[in-house]
């Protein structure tokens, strides 16, 4: 038996573009008090910060991309094996090993999720970036003693998925779940551009446009006509702005992170949206 920190608390065990680590101390209070609501549903999980943050009883968590979803059961499910499958990366890490690896994504679904977890712990800027065929095409980073098993950090992420339902699916799918004031959904889908160079959405190969952050804006309504407790977090620019004109907004400031010139990783405001 792997031994365990009993002093580690749960927090993203990936780092994810547009993860919300960073933001949850000005998110506390605009967050519902978990006293309000029943149920968690976070369809676009990503790093998983806001629902680490808040550890409900209670939780749907979705995401379209599938090896993401993969990995997160393999965390609940079998800790003790993929970090054992960790050591193995750990111990073998070298350039060459790095790209044999980003170019063999694994037969089982435990070799998929050290797969995934290495690759984000020693590529470029811990970017999770694919191709037009669904290939990770991140290069190696530059990390001297890169942190590839975080044991006592997936211990604990083990123990606060323990209670979630995990799934591979589109944010679309929280329709058929939520549908009281019992239920609260936090939505982080991919960021709106506010200009040309800032358009990443390649967590997969599935684009996330303006046609889909309209579909987002439509189910927002639809679940706040139904007394769902919402909040969003998204770009602050004049197309989200005016999508979610009939709700509340605040803004945020959050650090732009992922940019190859570290002179650019300044201050950008973004916004938060509520139903309530």
């Amino acid at each position: 038996m792997l031994s365990q920190s009993k002093s580690t608390l749960p927090r993203p065990f990936l780092k994810w573009a547009g993860g919300k680590s960073k933001l949850i101390q000005q998110y506390l209070t605009y967050l519902p008090s978990t006293n309000n609501y029943k149920n968690y549903y976070e369809p676009f999980l990503g790093g998983g910060a806001v629902f680490f943050h808040i550890l409900p009883s209670n939780a749907i968590l979705t995401d379209i991309n599938a090896e993401l979803i993969t990995t997160y059961r393999c965390v609940r499910d079998n800790v003790e094996e993929l970090i054992s499958l960790l050591k193995e990366h750990e111990n073998k890490h070298s350039r060459d090993y790095y790209y044999n690896v980003r170019a063999n994504p694994g037969k089982s679904d435990l070799e998929k999720a050290a797969r995934l977890i290495y690759l984000n712990k020693t590529c470029f800027n811990g970017l999770y970036r694919v191709n037009s065929q669904n290939k990770f095409n991140v290069p190696l980073g530059k990390y001297k003693n890169p942190n590839i098993c975080p044991q006592d950090l997936l211990f604990a992420a083990s123990e606060a998925l323990s209670r979630a339902e995990i799934k591979h699916a589109d944010f679309t799918e929280v329709l058929n779940h939520a549908t009281s004031s019992e239920d609260f959904v936090y939505f982080d889908p991919p960021y709106y551009p506010i200009s040309k160079t800032s358009y990443f959405t390649s967590y997969t190969s599935y684009s996330f446009e303006e046609n889909q952050q309209i579909q987002l804006r439509d189910i927002f309504v639809k679940l706040s006509e139904r007394g769902v407790k919402l909040m969003l977090s998204n770009s602050d620019c004049e197309f989200i702005r005016n999508l979610y004109s009939g709700f509340n907004i605040y803004t945020i400031s959050a650090a732009r992170a992922i940019n190859s010139n570290a002179k650019k990783r300044g201050k950008i405001n973004e916004i938060l949206v509520t139903s309530y």
